[in-house]
């Protein structure tokens, strides 16, 4: 399978920040954004500058300091967003204004309050402006897996046509299957991009139904070439795509998915302390990558076959995720492997029946 460069899109300053309960301070966001650049992160999105004064400082403050990712900041299809957003990312190397309206017309009627032709107007006028701040402009048709197919397609072309280079297909409330949003992705490939390789196809799931990940990986067969998501997967309700889990999927399945990424794996752990740290979002015990039982086995029939071989039962070694090393944990599933290399590292030496009896003594305490 050809080798075609991913772009990996992190919305931990932005998406991840609008998780219930979390307000970053300018200087915390610079925190993580430069973790983020560690990472090799292709594009920070910053924040959304016109939301507020401390979201626009923060942005600006990280687009002075970070040199190596493109700096983005989102702007709905107005004006005085799009003016605010390029004022914060100016200073930046290398800038993204990323504009977005609804399409769904659950979304236009609802929330928006405008008719279809309101709307692509708007879409029309906004790309117009804010590529005239800059070239590297994203569209995002927000509410795309719910929105009438002949509709997205005519807004995202016209997009395309005001100069719009990425243009983000998001799952906005986590409503998709892999299967249909392969299918979007592959319809949004044929008709919007073509023949343009300029265009750049993006995801930005959600994981309301759990599947925001495996929606953002099939979409890489669809011929999507950017993934947004973010670090230890907050967000909105149920959260985002986890940036680190779709990193170490393509690293670990490169038969795949048969793209390359410039992340740097081992930071992984630790943009995902610092992450929770700020954020005061605990990251799970079982969670993929990151979580504290990520690479601990404590199963006798795991602990013995990892002590014969690592690979029997890790796909990827915790080192190469910024982890420490994996963990042998005691307990009343263990078996005598996983018994006797603990006494052997504490530096005891038993002869069998001793270690049979201790054996036995640390299963009934253990059941306790």
């Amino acid at each position: 399978m050809k080798q075609d460069k991913l772009v990996i899109f992190d919305t931990t300053l932005r998406d991840g920040e609008q998780s219930p309960g979390i307000a970053l301070t300018p200087q915390e966001k610079l925190i993580i954004a430069l973790q983020l650049e560690k990472l090799k992160i292709d594009v920070i999105e910053a924040g959304f500058a016109a939301s507020s004064p401390g979201d626009w400082e923060g942005v600006n403050l990280i687009a002075n300091s970070v040199k190596g990712s493109t700096i983005a900041s989102l702007a709905r299809c107005v004006q005085d967003d799009i003016d605010q957003a390029w004022e914060a990312i100016k200073p930046a190397r290398k800038s993204r204004i990323h504009v977005f309206t609804s399409t769904s017309a659950i979304h236009m009627e609802h929330m928006l309050r405008k008719t279809p032709e309101e709307v692509i107007k708007d879409a029309r006028e906004s790309v117009k402006l804010a590529t005239k701040y800059c070239d590297d402009v994203e569209f995002s048709a927000q509410d795309a897996t719910r929105t009438e197919h002949g509709f997205l397609i005519e807004i995202l072309k016209i997009a395309v046509e005001e100069g719009a280079t990425t243009i983000n297909v998001p799952d906005t409330v986590g409503y998709s299957t892999p299967s249909d949003y392969k299918s979007l992705l592959r319809m949004v490939y044929k008709e919007v991009r073509g023949e343009n390789e300029e265009i750049i196809i993006s995801t930005h799931c959600h994981n309301d139904l759990g599947l925001a990940v495996a929606n953002s990986l099939t979409a890489i067969e669809a011929g999507a070439r950017q993934i947004e998501g973010a670090i230890n997967g907050i967000g909105e309700r149920a959260g985002n795509t986890s940036t680190e889990e779709i990193i170490m999927a393509i690293k670990t399945r490169q038969d795949q998915f048969g793209v390359e990424i410039d992340a740097e794996t081992t930071e992984i752990f630790e943009t995902s302390r610092i992450v929770s740290k700020l954020t005061g979002y605990p990251v799970q015990y079982n969670k993929a990558v990151v979580g504290k039982n990520a690479f601990s086995h404590e199963s006798g029939i795991h602990q013995h076959g990892y002590l014969r071989k690592k690979e029997t039962y890790e796909i990827m070694s915790p080192d190469s995720v910024g982890q420490a090393e994996a963990k042998i944990v005691l307990g009343k599933h263990s078996g005598r492997a996983g018994f006797k290399d603990a006494i052997d590292k504490l530096g005891y030496q038993l002869s069998k029946d001793e270690l049979s009896d201790a054996f036995n003594d640390f299963k009934r305490i253990a059941d306790r």
